[in-house]
């Protein structure tokens, strides 16, 4: 019968396009939404999104603190509630009935008192945490998250960013986005400094942020905090701008979970004890709020957080959403520092960045 006839040999599957590697340094909501809308925008090639953060959890301005003795106990040190300005009701529908349709986002059905009232703005709160929209869109993305990465250092190689984290870990990418606050960004060492041109840097030496401490209080499940409101802007007090029985404000209230409460410094409060220690700013605060609030009961434990850099007093010429510092390989920087302090600021980033990115992903 013979040898059997040879088979020519199967064609070799191609390859097809490398996975590009891309970092995003920061996890607040411009670095969450980036992460969400990368991977909404390239279906068709996947990519490695990449997100390294120097705190121990998600959320940037954003955060969600939590009770030492009881985790469900939470408070919202940062971030408030969302505000969605007439301007951007179309422009970002679909952002909003996505959140409120994962039931991430609830209407604002509570007292605030002391709140400006503006035709047309809707107000809307977070039953889990205001971090919970940052979590939303991380998970959403998909993306690798390394927490307590805190990087100082970006340098060319190969074509590529090798990015340095402080405690001298090292990783390469084929795209870098930084949405940490505008002065981080000037820190940062190696190559990047000689990128940023003069122009540029002059630019972003001009964004300015305001300041403020804020005092989280958590208590045991069962005690009453009675005040007729769930929130209050404070005019009347040199140190105190703002108080939230966090809960009632969330509208979470339950007999199993203790309340807590949020107190914001003024502006002026944070900048004057700015480079003060924490342990000492602490007792100020709450010697304050016991004026304001005499009836207020002692907690079972507290968190002091410091906001350096708490909302933009002075964008980025032109309000652009983004820069590109860098083509080849892409460095792109964004983040409230290039429009303005909200949700629907960091919205207009977020996509900023992603039309950026769009020919090199």
């Amino acid at each position: 019968f013979g040898a059997p006839p040879v088979r020519p040999p199967s064609p070799v599957p191609s390859a097809g396009p490398a996975m590009a590697r891309v970092l995003i340094v920061g996890a607040g909501l411009t670095g969450a939404l980036c992460a969400a809308l990368l991977r909404r925008a390239s279906p068709q090639r996947p990519l490695r999104l990449v997100v390294w953060d120097k705190a121990r959890g998600a959320g940037g301005r954003m955060s969600t603190s939590r009770s030492a003795q009881d985790p469900r106990c939470t408070a919202d040190l940062g971030a408030q509630y969302v505000t969605q300005e007439p301007e951007y009701a179309k422009k970002h529908h679909s952002f909003y009935e996505e959140l409120l349709s994962h039931g991430v986002l609830k209407p604002l059905t509570t007292t605030i008192e002391g709140m400006a009232v503006k035709e047309g703005v809707e107000n809307f709160v977070t039953p889990q945490g205001i971090s919970s929209i940052v979590k939303h869109y991380l998970n959403e993305s998909g993306a690798v998250i390394f927490f307590e990465h805190h990087v100082t250092r970006v340098c060319l190689k190969d074509g590529k960013w090798e990015v340095c984290n402080n405690t001298g870990f090292v990783d390469q990418f084929d795209i870098v986005i930084l949405t940490i606050p505008v002065p981080q960004i000037l820190q940062l060492q190696g190559d990047i400094a000689n990128i940023i041109n003069r122009s540029q840097r002059q630019q972003l030496e001009s964004v300015s942020y305001s300041s403020r401490y804020a005092l989280g209080l958590f208590y045991e499940a069962g005690t009453q905090i009675d005040v007729p409101w769930a929130a209050q802007y404070i005019s009347s007090n040199p140190c105190i701008r703002f108080i939230s029985i966090d809960n009632k404000k969330r509208n979470i209230e339950s007999p199993d979970t203790g309340p807590s409460v949020v107190v914001h410094t003024s502006v002026a409060f944070g900048i004057e004890h700015l480079e003060w220690d924490i342990e000492k700013v602490q007792p100020i605060i709450l010697e304050h709020l016991r004026a304001i609030i005499p009836i207020v009961p002692e907690p079972a434990s507290i968190k002091c957080q410091r906001w350096r850099y708490s909302q933009v007093t002075k964008a980025f010429l032109g309000c652009p959403g983004q820069i590109t510092l860098h083509t080849q390989p892409l460095l792109v920087c964004g983040g409230d520092g290039f429009v303005h302090s909200n949700f629907d600021g960091c919205i207009k980033s977020a996509m900023s960045i992603v039309e950026a990115l769009k020919s090199s992903v």
